[in-house]
């Protein structure tokens, strides 16, 4: 059995995978790292490996209470990857995005991708249909769109993820969500476009947090998948024990 855990900016998230499926995952945060990890590790005392894909703060030394008693691969910069890396700062590349890039490039081979991650940032990336990964965009996610509005302004306030009741605000709270909610819908329809335009054929996975809040306002056909990139860890375990 395999745990895979991927450390974001604001939580953890973790699966536990038999068979390359996931039978446990669910989410915790950083200051419950290590009680949560002996819980799970406790609970399946199957789990031989576990993959960690970290952006966030807490290093690899934390992970040494566990040393004897499992197996810990972490991804980094200078592991084999799927795809063929044109990112011109390649070691500036989040581990995330290389993970989500990995996973999509094997999962659907021989396709262009576009992943959209909507996390704390929404980040875009794309590999086209002969592996080459060319990189894509990085945007606020929707809480930190929320969050900017009222920590840069003096009156507007912190308001919380809400569906608007139209496009045309007819309050400040509902202008808020208005401009938050359909103003990132906007912008991922946008960027599908652009790429649409010189792509005629690509496939688009939808993931990260909000993913399953934001496909049912998006326009084209994509794969929503919350748990794409624990997934892609997996997978990327699986090559790594292949081309090690």
């Amino acid at each position: 059995m395999l745990l895979a855990i991927d450390i974001g900016n604001t939580r953890i998230k973790y699966a536990v995978f038999e068979n390359n499926t996931i039978i446990s995952s669910h989410f915790f945060l950083k200051e419950d790292f290590l009680k949560e990890i002996k819980i799970i590790l406790n609970k399946y005392k199957n789990v031989s490996n576990l993959i960690v894909a970290s952006v966030g703060n807490i290093e690899k030394e934390a992970f040494l209470v566990f040393k004897n008693r499992i197996k810990t691969h972490f991804i980094t910069h200078k592991d084999k990857f799927p795809f063929v890396n044109l990112y011109e700062t390649p070691h500036t590349l989040g581990i995330d995005r290389i993970v989500l890039a990995s996973g999509a490039t094997i999962l659907y081979p021989n396709q262009n991708r576009l992943i959209i991650d909507a996390g704390t940032c929404v980040t875009y990336d794309f590999i086209d249909s002969n592996d080459n990964y060319f990189g894509g965009a990085i945007s606020p996610g929707i809480r930190l769109r929320y969050e900017a509005l009222h920590n840069y302004t003096v009156k507007l306030p912190l308001l919380t993820k809400k569906e608007p009741e139209s496009f045309i605000g007819n309050s400040t709270s509902e202008s808020i969500h208005s401009g938050v909610i359909e103003g990132l819908t906007n912008e991922i329809n946008g960027f599908i476009n652009q790429y649409s335009i010189k792509y005629e054929n690509f496939i688009i996975i939808l993931t990260g947090g909000d993913a399953d809040f934001l496909a049912k306002r998006l326009k084209n056909t994509i794969f929503a998948n919350s748990n794409f990139l624990l997934e892609s860890l997996n997978t990327i375990y699986q090559y790594k024990i292949k081309n090690d």
